[in-house]
């Protein structure tokens, strides 16, 4: 999955997942995607402040390329600029890793009593919110189990076909992939509940 910053005709800024570049383009060019802010369907991409790691010049030429790329078959509503130094462009898509959280249904039942009806609602909404992030990732993504990191790098280092992945880590193989500039994120995982 990739994260594009984005901004709509009236100039709101806000981010948006896609599965990869094309599923962008596709829901852009149909006015699928909306603005949260005033629902305006105008959209285009925002320009984002990337991470680049030190020393992974190979990576950079190569994210360099993709952006040229998609850079030149996208319409953009920012003006054209200089051109970007490897530093201000992006890497490939980031890479989900899942962070297991608590049952939903034991979260919103732990809450303390104090909590008035809002806040439960709240509460209830983001869990709600955060199992419909699990099903899209589950739908859009491939799952490669503990063989993430190793993944993860193949796709960095250009030895395989970027794609949306996810799957566990530990918490030294976390540290080794923030270190070689591997971009992916953690995102909280709601388990499945049979109800």
């Amino acid at each position: 999955m990739i994260l594009f910053a984005l901004r709509c005709s009236a100039d709101h800024q806000f981010e948006a997942w896609f599965r990869n570049g094309a599923a962008y383009d596709e829901q852009a060019a149909g006015h699928q995607i909306a603005c949260p802010i005033c629902g305006d369907t105008v959209v285009g991409k925002a320009p984002m402040a990337p991470r680049i790691a030190k020393g992974v010049a190979k990576a950079a030429d190569r994210a360099r390329e993709q952006a040229e790329a998609v850079a030149a078959n996208a319409p953009s509503m920012t003006p054209p600029a200089a051109p970007a130094t490897a530093a201000q462009l992006p890497l490939p898509a980031p890479i989900p890793a899942p962070v297991p959280l608590p049952n939903a249904a034991d979260v919103v039942a732990a809450l303390p009593p104090s909590l008035n009806d809002a806040q439960r609602e709240a509460v209830a909404e983001v869990m709600r919110q955060l199992t419909e992030v699990r099903r899209s990732v589950e739908k859009n993504c491939d799952y490669v189990g503990d063989r993430f990191a190793e993944e993860a790098r193949r796709i960095h280092y250009g030895e395989t076909d970027p794609r949306g992945i996810y799957g566990e880590a530990s918490d030294e193989e976390v540290s080794e992939l923030h270190e070689e500039g591997v971009t992916f994120h953690r995102i909280p995982w709601i388990p499945r509940t049979d109800s």
